[in-house]
């Protein structure tokens, strides 16, 4: 087997695992993930920076852009009120603090956006874990 065929077939588990992990999850797990996903492409990003890879510190960015994105998008204002908008700005923010790190390589930039994204994933879950123990009472 080639490298390229093991690089290719790795891919293409993680794909799958991934897929398989989203398909059963609800909504308060896929937020979590898209969290989880940001906080890695970040992560990543800043590891490129250190080893002064452009290309693919453009591409984690882009990605982790990407997924916050989504996370805005997915914001229900007239459900969530204050706390959606207050989600939206922190989105917003961290948007423009990612193309900032894009543009200066500026780790810093990069750290402030995990530091800001970490408790909003541990929100989610606590969230979950909240949810799940009222649903489990109420069908007791």
């Amino acid at each position: 087997m080639t490298y390229g065929y093991m690089r290719q077939a790795s891919a293409m588990y993680q794909q799958t695992r991934a897929q398989g992990s989203v398909e059963g999850a609800d909504p308060h797990q896929l937020t979590a993930m898209l969290l989880d996903g940001a906080i890695e492409r970040i992560t990543q990003a800043r590891g490129h920076i250190r080893h002064r890879d452009v290309p693919a510190k453009g591409a984690a960015i882009s990605k982790a852009i990407a997924i916050v994105g989504e996370l805005r998008a997915s914001l229900d204002h007239q459900a969530g009120g204050d706390l959606a908008r207050r989600l939206d700005s922190l989105y917003d923010y961290v948007t423009r603090r990612l193309l900032f790190g894009q543009l200066h390589d500026d780790d810093r930039a990069l750290a402030e956006c995990v530091d800001l994204l970490e408790p909003v994933r541990e929100g989610w879950r606590g969230i979950r874990a909240e949810y799940l123990a009222g649903r489990a009472g109420s069908a007791a």
